[in-house]
């Protein structure tokens, strides 16, 4: 037999998915990977239920159904501070994982070169390699996770094709700064290079933080690709709805490469969703307050337990370190601590390009109630993964 594709031997399965399968095994509180336990708005499940009678059933047009392209592109051009035309600009997609793949493949030649931020979701050095293309990793340095500008513009002299730049960010929560988007848009438009956004936590960004879009600085919309999703926003993450937002002669040749992936996102499902997409300021504020609640309420416990922790900026992640546990692996930990502890996490390992195997990730998109328990069960944590135990 012939040996298989030699690009997918140079990652593994996705680890975050492997820890919620580790997690059911144990019967542990997930909080590894990132979705509610808790309903999308009663809005979206109304509308889901009357499409189910009536339809559309049958594939929408490629780039999006017209109606959900239209809602889109009013509310994204409020936030944007620009029009964005709902026919040539916008290109909906499975999901944000596949916007990205899609504005990788669309941007990147077999042997370009791609910065990515380390550390980084775990898709996108697997995006770049699938594109052809080689990561540049810069890192960001903790706690605050800050780029070094040097360090940043070195990689730029390296002739990237694009930067991909998530923010907020998974997993640090890092918001990224209006002087700090303006180096990265200097430096991609000084070595002519296109950035590729994941916004898809663009409206969780905790007070006083602001959430920037870098297509919306001075001439960086023609340079870059807004990838995103509706998933975290309204918490649907099954319903696989993102989308592109680019300039037309980008958006055209995305949705290409989008035609020949997926041929289109499903139909009933963005039906049922431009209910949401055209939920009034308020809606948005009260996504915001809830989380903010949880996040003070999970770091909180965290605090009690005496549990040293990131303090997010925005997204729904916390960074913890294990360093006193003397674990030379992160993902042992997380095994341990599923089966011991019965809390899921992701290693930090899975996230970092540099050698770090000290941190663990949690999210607290979940119920008040699942935060509690999980924080109850992290009581026995010091006790139970320490090395004597183990013994």
């Amino acid at each position: 037999m012939q040996k298989l594709s030699e690009r997918t031997s140079h990652f593994t399965d996705s680890v975050i998915r492997r820890m919620t399968r580790i997690s059911m095994k144990y019967g542990a509180v997930n909080l590894s990977q990132g979705f509610p336990d808790f309903d999308p708005p009663r809005e979206l499940l109304e509308r889901l239920s009357e499409v189910a009678l009536t339809g559309p059933h049958q594939y929408s047009i490629t780039c999006g159904a017209q109606n959900f392209r239209e809602a889109l592109a009013e509310k994204q051009s409020r936030l944007m501070g620009r029009p964005i035309d709902a026919n040539s600009e916008i290109v909906v997609t499975c999901g944000s994982t596949e916007a990205m793949m899609a504005a990788m493949m669309t941007v990147a030649n077999p042997g370009d070169k791609v910065i990515v931020f380390s550390p980084f979701y775990e898709n996108y050095g697997a995006d770049t390699i699938l594109s052809g293309a080689e990561p540049i990793y810069v890192p960001l340095y903790p706690p605050g996770f800050h780029f070094d500008a040097a360090e940043l513009e070195y990689a730029f002299k390296q002739g990237p094709k694009a930067l991909i730049l998530c923010n907020p960010s998974n997993p640090s929560g890092k918001v990224f700064t209006h002087d700090e988007l303006s180096v990265i848009a200097d430096l991609a438009k000084k070595y002519d290079s296109y950035v590729i956004t994941d916004e898809v936590y663009e409206h969780i960004v905790y007070a006083p933080h602001k959430h920037i879009y870098i297509a919306s600085l001075p001439d960086m919309f023609e340079r870059t690709i807004s990838c995103s999703s509706l998933s975290k926003t309204y918490s649907i993450t099954g319903w696989r709805l993102g989308y592109i937002i680019a300039p037309a002669e980008i958006a055209q040749v995305a949705k290409k490469v989008h035609d020949f992936l997926t041929v289109g996102a499903a139909a009933p499902l963005q039906e049922a969703a431009v209910a949401g997409l055209r939920f009034p300021e308020a809606y948005y504020d009260a996504l915001l307050r809830e989380y903010t609640e949880k996040r003070g309420l999970f770091l909180k416990g965290l605090d009690d337990l005496g549990i040293r922790h990131t303090t997010p900026e925005g997204a729904y992640y916390v960074m913890l370190d294990i360093s006193e546990y003397g674990y030379e692996s992160d993902l042992d930990f997380c095994e341990r601590l599923a089966e011991r502890v019965g809390v899921g996490a992701v290693p930090g390992s899975s996230f970092f390009r540099e050698n770090v195997n000290h941190l663990i990730r949690f999210h607290f998109a979940k119920r008040n109630e699942t935060l509690l328990e999980a924080l109850n069960r992290l009581n026995g944590m010091k006790e139970k993964m320490s090395k004597k135990h183990s013994v």
